[in-house]
């Protein structure tokens, strides 16, 4: 169902005339408080007899709002002075200050959201907000794990939980105190990041999550502030997880770690001597099949062999593509970047695959590969690069990052097939893997 503030945006001006004009006098002046009627989808509590609800979002999505609201809608009675659902609420933050100006007293905190005659005392003194129907909620900080023995609460509100470096053993405290009530509940407000305590949180089956990007609230939010951002993270890690809000996990036994890739991010190629591309093509070719791999990267052949290092330029994989589709994409990346090579498997299409490229450019070095080993087993010595520090990554390497970071010894922990990192490890590879792959000529220069 839309929320008012979507049918809001939607509706012509006579229809809001005509929806303002049926309320009466009363309803009118309530409405600006009435958040079930201006929430977002993501921001309303989820059906169910749930313990735990996380909000999980980009920075801006307005979890804050969501939040204090979420309180809000547990302490208030139907009027002012009538008992609510809850009465006893933590407020836990990362410091006292954090809880202070952002939870309590910022633009979106819970004194802002709430109507004059309902509006809570803030009693700095003892570090708590009183209702006028006595409903209490306390603050903690996470950087005093055991401040949270001893009190008792029926609700909680905990804010930017993957950021905090006591988290576990807060969380711990927390849950310990969280027994008043038929049903204490709590809400968890966070941007995502990979931190055991968030997931453990999410796995647990009296858990629900809601989740949106930045781009949710935009209407609250300026304009230059999501192009700024979008333009300066666009294609990161930083991107997904801080602006999209997705939690970008580490697989048990993966080859590659999300750390591991973020100290491989450059913002610019050195002098490159040798660029390939590498192909790895769909079994077939219809808008269902896989995607077709097409990484291109580059070498620095400075100093012997085990100097030299390789920098991804460009992961141009396509989806849906004809045959001919995903061959004219791999052209057109040989030419963009100049490449010296391209590199084909060929195990699923034969000489098909190479006919394909010929046909589009008859004069492009190519190199026809063949897999005699499994994708784990080939990712292996590419992987080994990575934590020597010899592969670095120009932005915009979002897909094939994720892909790699589901890559185990075990096989891929993912849907569909890794064509992407298919492709990256046949680009390594010939660059610098395979000793015989090492040019007779003396290498081009490229770059500044």
């Amino acid at each position: 169902m839309r929320s008012g503030a979507v049918w809001l945006a939607s509706a012509t001006p006579e229809q809001i005339e005509a929806f303002l004009g049926g309320l009466s006098d009363t309803t009118l002046a309530a409405l600006p408080w009435i958040f079930e009627f201006w929430a977002l989808p993501h921001q309303l509590p989820p059906e169910g007899a749930w313990k735990t609800w996380v909000i999980m979002g980009g920075r801006g999505a307005g979890k804050t709002r969501a939040g204090s609201e979420w309180v809000r809608a547990e302490v208030e009675g139907a009027r002012p002075g009538d008992p609510g659902r809850s009465r006893r609420v933590a407020l836990v933050g990362e410091t006292i200050d954090q809880v202070r100006e952002v939870m309590i007293f910022g633009e979106s905190g819970i004194l802002a959201c709430s109507p004059p005659d309902r509006r809570p005392e803030w009693q700095a003194g003892r570090r708590r907000l009183e209702w006028p129907n006595g409903a209490v909620a306390e603050v903690y900080s996470a950087h005093e794990p055991d401040s949270l023995r001893g009190p008792q609460f029926d609700a909680a509100w905990v804010d930017e939980l993957a950021k905090w470096k006591k988290a576990e053993d807060t969380w711990d405290m927390l849950q310990f105190a969280l027994r008043l009530g038929q049903h204490p509940r709590q809400v968890v407000t966070t941007t995502p990041k990979n931190v055991g305590v968030l997931k453990a949180i999410l796995r647990n089956p009296s858990s629900v999550v809601t989740h949106a990007p930045t781009e949710a609230n935009r209407a609250y939010l300026a304009a230059s502030f999501l192009q700024e951002v979008r333009n300066r993270y666009r294609g990161s890690r930083l991107e997904r997880q801080e602006l999209d809000g997705v939690l970008l996990e580490d697989v048990e036994g993966a080859l590659w770690t999300h750390a591991m890739l973020d100290a491989a991010h450059v913002d610019k190629a050195p002098r490159l001597d040798r660029i390939v591309v590498a192909v790895d093509p769909p079994v077939t070719g219809h808008t269902s099949s896989d995607e077709c791999g097409i990484v291109v990267a580059g070498v620095s052949m400075k100093g012997p062999p085990q100097d030299w290092i390789v920098t991804v330029l460009e992961d141009a994989t396509v989806a849906g593509c004809s045959p001919q589709g995903w061959a004219e994409a791999a052209v057109a990346a040989f030419r963009r970047h100049e490449a010296d090579r391209i590199v084909a498997e060929v195990n699923q299409g034969g000489d098909m695959v190479t006919g394909l490229i010929r046909s589009i450019d008859g004069a492009a070095p190519l190199k026809a590969v063949r897999a005699s080993k499994g994708k784990s087993v080939r990712a292996e010595p590419v992987a080994a690069l990575y934590e020597q520090g010899r592969v670095k990554h120009l932005p915009g390497m979002v897909g094939l990052e994720e892909q790699m970071c589901r890559m185990t010894l075990r096989g891929y922990v993912g849907k569909g097939s890794p064509d992407r990192v298919d492709a990256l490890v046949w680009a390594i590879s010939e660059l610098v893997v395979d000793p015989s792959a090492k040019p007779v000529a003396p290498p081009r220069v490229r770059g500044l």
